[in-house]
């Protein structure tokens, strides 16, 4: 009976064996099957290293990126794109090859915020909100890199000068904002002891352009900007719009300090005052002259003038006799 057992056993594990002896044969030919399939399968190499300098500018100046594409894409152009979100359509800034080491450098100016990309510069025009993507010699594809965001801040022209605002004149300053969008809100700032106050607010036109209307009561020299708090196509800018002085009217007269000066010293524009402490400055305007001059004497004691006006500061406002003067104080 033993025999028998043993026979039975021995012919189990041989049929085992060479269940294993077949199938190992097979799954090794799946596994070469596998891999020869993947291999047929191009492989898609992306765009990496993409650096941007600066992430932030301003309208019109230029941006550099940099990066590096797989070597084999050596020689092969690559675009920068930019658009306005992720799903928006990619626009063409620059072009430039692949260098060597598979390093690639490219510069444009921007107009606006928004994202930027670096794409295969041979591949089709991509449907808005995919990723480029082309062929290389190798099989392999080349895929657009990430997208990085830039700020782009709008550029406000304005000349400034000086603004003579006489009375309850207004005062207006026009200027221009970059790129030309309209209903674009800006704001016009003047500098007072506790910081800036808004005067007015205006919005541009359709080619940019901008005037805006305020009322000053009193100052002089003072500060004035032009602000852009920003928006979805720029990031917020301000320009400074020279300086304003309000002058209200007195009579003058003027005199020449060739001797002594009750304040002890003469200024080089002087002028005589009843009240003002000695060295106060003092702006006047008069027939579109306007000339800052400090007090250095007193007087006039003629009723009905308020100022004397020595020889020098009448001459630079080319005033002579008795007569109106605009006046800051």
């Amino acid at each position: 009976m033993r025999p028998k057992l043993m026979l039975r056993k021995m012919r189990s594990v041989h049929l085992i064996m060479a269940i294993l002896m077949l199938a190992v044969p097979a799954s090794a030919y799946a596994l070469t099957s596998t891999n020869a399939l993947a291999g047929s399968v191009s492989d898609t190499q992306s765009i990496v290293n993409l650096q941007l300098t600066p992430r932030r500018t301003s309208y019109d100046h230029p941006v550099t990126v940099t990066g590096r594409a797989p070597r084999s894409a050596t020689g092969r152009a690559v675009v920068l794109q930019t658009a306005t979100s992720p799903g928006g359509n990619w626009r063409p800034l620059a072009v430039t090859r692949v260098g060597p080491e598979g390093t690639f450098r490219l510069r444009a100016a921007l107009r606006r915020s928004g994202l930027l990309r670096v794409a295969d510069g041979q591949a089709t025009s991509p449907v808005a909100g995919r990723s480029a993507t082309a062929v290389a010699a190798d099989g392999s594809e080349l895929a657009a890199s990430s997208p990085l965001p830039v700020t782009v801040a709008a550029r406000l022209q304005v000349a400034p000068g000086a603004h003579n605002v006489l009375g309850n004149q207004g005062l207006a300053v026009k200027g221009k904002l970059l790129p030309a969008v309209a209903h674009r809100p800006i704001g016009l700032q003047g500098h007072f002891a506790d910081g800036w106050r808004t005067l007015a607010t205006a919005r541009t036109a359709a080619n940019g352009n901008f005037k805006l209307h305020g009322q000053l009561v009193s100052g002089m020299q003072r500060p004035l900007r032009v602000t852009f708090a920003g928006d979805r196509v720029n990031a917020g800018t301000t320009r400074s719009a020279g300086q304003a002085t309000v002058y209200g009217q007195s009579v003058a007269s003027w005199y020449d300090d060739a001797g002594s000066t009750a304040c002890g010293f003469h200024a080089g524009l002087g002028v005589a005052n009843v009240s003002l402490p000695c060295g106060t400055k003092v702006r006047f305007f008069h027939a579109g002259h306007s000339v800052t001059a400090v007090v250095d004497d007193r007087g006039p004691y003629v009723g009905g003038r308020q100022w004397d006006l020595n020889q020098n500061t009448a001459g630079a406002l080319g005033f002579s006799g008795v007569g109106t003067v605009w006046v800051s104080q």
